[in-house]
């Protein structure tokens, strides 16, 4: 497996995404700053200006994405006054609006969240992964992803009725079945949209980073090995690190520079160079 030299980029995501050319990103897996959080290192971003604040950068995203691409989104609905926030149903719909395609919402369930009760809910135990596609013919690699069937099989299948062997039409009427004999000698099948993951990281440097075990399944699902995957909000380096070990060409982006060097100073602890580059930096090179 070939690897490649990740490209880090300094600044504003908005700003150096220009620097990216059109249609040259097979993915993005990204988790921005959500409304109000971050504020100690991002300053936070009110529910109400979020739409607004994220539009030029989706934008810039919907630009570089190649039409078979896929954008997958990590967000999550804060409360807000009592109530869960919209920002981020009003977020798809600005998205929508903007050209791109809602094509799917996944879970990701996280096993391992802390406990917690409050008057009027119970701790946070999933957030939202959506995919926004620019074409409905995309790029999608689903053998990548299938799971073991299970051991409900050994006994389900070891003694089939004849009913099991043909298809048994629903006796409700609704026109939907089953033909169990179908799983016979099968030991993988597809995934749900549910991914149950740990929340445990190998960087406790950032305050929001995901598991690699998250941008590793839908660069299984979405890529093949050499293309593009893109980060806009890179963080603590997460999705660059995955890229490289599954041998994609990783694209980072990050507005504060001590996570910048950060996520360099790890990649050269591994023996593999990044191509970093700051805008400020760039808009020298161009003068």
């Amino acid at each position: 497996m070939m690897h490649f030299s990740p490209i880090m980029i300094e600044g504003d995501a908005r700003e150096c995404l220009r620097q990216l050319e059109d249609n040259s990103v097979d993915l993005i897996v990204t988790s921005p700053p959500y409304a109000d959080q971050r504020k100690t290192t991002y300053g936070g971003i009110s529910p109400d200006e979020y739409v607004e604040w994220f539009l030029p950068i989706s934008a810039e995203l919907l630009r570089v994405l190649k039409p078979t691409g896929t954008f997958i989104l990590n967000i999550k609905e804060k409360v807000v006054e009592g109530e869960r926030s919209t920002y981020v149903m009003e977020l798809i719909m600005a998205l929508r609006a903007q050209g791109w395609l809602w094509t799917e919402e996944f879970i990701w369930h996280k096993k391992n969240s802390f406990p917690g009760k409050w008057p009027n809910r119970f701790r946070d135990a999933w957030e939202r992964l959506l995919q926004f596609n620019k074409t409905k013919k995309f790029s999608m690699y689903q053998e990548a992803v299938m799971v073991p069937v299970g051991d409900w099989a050994k006994s389900r299948l070891k003694n089939l009725s004849e009913t099991d062997k043909v298809r048994d039409n629903s006796k409700v009427g609704s026109g939907f079945g089953k033909n169990v004999s179908n799983w016979l000698g099968r030991d993988k099948a597809f995934p749900t949209n549910v991914l149950h993951l740990a929340t445990e990281c190998n960087n406790k440097n950032h305050s929001a980073a995901f598991p690699e075990e998250l941008p590793e399944w839908f660069m299984k699902l979405f890529t093949e090995q050499g293309d593009t995957v893109l980060d806009p909000f890179m963080g603590s380096g997460t999705t660059l690190t995955v890229a490289h070990r599954m041998g994609r060409k990783g694209v980072g982006i990050e507005l504060l520079p001590e996570y910048f060097a950060l996520v360099q100073e790890q990649f050269s602890h591994k023996g593999s160079p990044t191509q970093a580059l700051s805008l400020f930096e760039e808009e020298i090179m161009q003068a």
